[in-house]
C-alpha cells in the first residue's frame, strides 16, 4: 500500500492527464495514471484542479533581513506559492558564501528553520579569491554567482574583471555555471550623479539612471571573458530582448551561454506601472518601459533559460525615502511567481500548465543539476507538487507569509491560485496555513551534469 495518492488534472513532462493520479511512497513519485488508483492510506482528490511540479525559484535572497533566521519567514513564503526548491544566493546577511565554515552555517539554518528546501548559490571574493572553489563544489553548490556592481562592499561586493577571469577559467572543467549581476558601475554611477544634479530623483529617474547601455556592457564583457575561458556564463536578470539576443549570438559562437527572466519584467512596465507604484517596484536592473513584448518573443526564440522571482526579503520601510536613489531595491515575489507566471501565459492563449511546469520547474532543476529529485513529475522523482485552482483572484499582500506584507503584485488578478503544496509527499500548505514545521526542508546538492550535459 502507497503512503499516499493526489488526483487531479496531472501534468507531466509528456503529457495531461485528467482524471489522473499521482502515487507517492516514501517520499518519491513511484506511479502516475488515470482510471482507479492504487490503495493508499492518505487519498487527496483535487478534482479538476492542477497538479504540477512543486517550483525551483532558480533566485532567491532568503536572509536579507534577518540573517539566517529568515530562512523561516521566506520558505513559509515559498511553500504557500507552490515552491518546493529555492536555490539561494550566495550575496546576503550576514556575509557572502565564499568559504566552506559559511556555507556549513547556511546548510546547518536550512536543517533548523526550513520549510522548503533549498540549493546553494556560492560565491569568490577578492579575499578568498579562487582559493576555495573546489571545496564549495565538493560540499553541494550548484552554480556560482558573482556582481559587476558594489551595492556594499562586504554583502555585495563588485568583482573585477582579473577575479572573474581566475573564476571562468576555474570553473571551465567542470559543469557549473557562473552567474552575474550584470551592471557597468561607473555608466550606473555616471548617470545617477547627473540625475541628482537635475534635481530628478523620483522613480522614473530609475532606469534611465541605470540604462540599458549598462546592462548590455556588463553582459557582453562577461559573455566575452567566459568564451575566453571556456566557461558557462549567467546574467542572473536581463530585463530587455537585447540582453537576450546577446545570449543567443554567444551561443551561436559556440560558448556556453545562458540567460534569466524575473517574472516581475514580463508582469510590470516603468510607464504604465511606475507613477502607481514608485519605488515599491525598484528592483535592480531596472523594470523598463516598453519592453515586455521582446522579452516575449526572446522566450519564444529558445534565449530565456528560465523564469525566477529574485524574492528579496526587505522590509517595506526600505523604500520610504525621499529619494529613489536611496530606496532600498528588491521585491518579494515567492508567494506570487507560479500564479503571476501562469497568468501572463494563460493571458496570450499559450498552455500555461505546460508553460509553468517548464520554466518554472523542469529547466530550472536541469540547469542547477538537481534534475534527478526535482522538477518534474515523473516517476522516480521527490513529490514535490503544487496544485493550483483555476478562478479569479486577487493578490492580497497582508495574507503573505514572508514576514514582509507587501508586494508591487498587491491588488493584481491572478487566474490560478495555490491550493495545496506537497514537499517530498508531504502536506506543506493546504490552501490556507502552511502545515509542516521549520527544518522540514533539506539542503539539495548539485548531483547532475545540468544544462550543457
Amino acid at each position: 500500500m502507497l503512503e499516499r495518492v493526489v488526483k487531479g488534472t496531472i501534468i507531466t513532462e509528456t503529457a495531461r492527464i485528467e482524471g489522473g493520479w499521482v502515487g507517492i511512497d516514501k517520499g518519491r513519485i513511484v506511479a502516475i495514471g488515470d482510471g482507479a488508483p492504487p490503495e493508499a492510506r492518505e487519498v487527496d482528490d483535487y478534482g479538476s484542479s492542477l497538479v504540477l511540479p512543486g517550483v525551483v525559484d532558480g533566485q532567491t535572497h532568503a536572509t536579507s533581513c534577518k540573517g539566517m533566521e529568515g530562512i523561516d519567514d521566506t520558505t513559509s513564503s515559498a511553500i504557500a506559492g507552490g515552491v518546493t526548491t529555492l536555490v539561494d544566493m550566495p550575496y546576503d546577511n550576514p556575509e557572502p558564501l565564499d568559504r566552506p565554515s559559511r556555507f556549513d552555517v547556511k546548510a546547518k539554518a536550512i536543517a533548523e528553520h526550513a520549510h522548503a528546501d533549498m540549493a546553494l548559490y556560492a560565491t569568490a571574493t577578492r579575499e578568498t579569491g579562487i582559493s576555495e572553489i573546489k571545496a564549495l563544489i565538493e560540499l553541494g553548490a550548484v552554480a556560482f554567482k558573482i556582481s559587476s556592481f558594489e551595492s556594499n562592499p562586504v554583502r555585495f561586493p563588485r568583482i573585477a574583471e582579473d577575479l572573474t577571469l581566475d573564476i571562468f577559467e576555474t570553473l571551465a572543467d567542470g559543469d557549473l555555471p557562473l552567474g552575474i549581476h550584470n551592471e557597468d558601475q561607473e555608466i550606473v554611477h555616471a548617470r545617477m550623479a547627473r540625475a541628482r544634479e537635475a534635481g530628478v530623483e523620483g522613480i522614473e529617474a530609475h532606469s534611465t539612471s541605470r540604462p540599458l547601455a549598462a546592462e548590455l556592457a556588463a553582459t557582453a564583457q562577461f559573455f566575452a571573458l567566459g568564451q575566453a575561458a571556456g566557461a558557462h556564463a549567467h546574467p542572473v536578470h536581463l530585463t530587455a530582448k537585447e540582453g537576450f539576443d546577446l545570449v543567443g549570438a554567444f551561443r551561436n559562437l559556440g560558448m556556453r551561454a545562458t540567460g534569466e527572466l524575473c517574472v516581475h519584467y514580463l508582469w510590470f512596465d516603468a510607464a504604465a506601472d511606475g507613477e502607481r507604484l514608485g519605488a515599491r517596484m525598484k528592483v535592480n536592473p531596472p523594470i523598463r518601459p516598453g519592453v515586455i513584448e521582446g522579452l516575449w518573443q526572446a522566450i519564444e526564440e529558445g534565449n530565456v533559460a528560465f523564469i525566477s522571482s529574485d524574492h528579496s526579503s526587505w522590509p517595506i520601510d526600505f523604500k520610504f525615502t525621499d529619494s529613489i536613489f536611496d530606496a532600498g531595491a528588491g521585491v518579494p515575489g515567492l508567494e506570487t511567481l507560479l500564479p503571476s507566471f501562469f497568468t501572463l501565459c494563460a493571458r496570450r492563449g499559450l498552455d500555461a500548465a505546460r508553460m509553468a511546469a517548464d520554466m518554472l520547474s523542469a529547466r530550472p532543476a536541469k540547469f542547477f543539476g538537481i534534475d534527478n529529485r526535482k522538477g518534474a513529475i515523473a516517476i522516480g522523482r521527490d513529490a514535490d507538487i503544487a496544485i493550483l485552482e483555476e478562478g479569479a483572484f486577487v493578490w492580497d499582500e497582508t495574507k503573505a507569509h514572508d514576514g514582509l506584507k507587501w508586494s508591487p503584485f498587491h491588488g493584481e488578478e491572478f487566474a490560478v491560485r495555490v491550493a495545496a503544496t506537497y514537499l517530498r509527499g508531504a502536506p506543506g500548505w493546504n490552501g490556507t496555513d502552511v502545515v509542516n514545521a521549520a527544518g522540514s526542508g533539506e539542503l539539495v546538492k548539485r548531483a547532475t551534469k545540468g544544462w550543457y550535459a
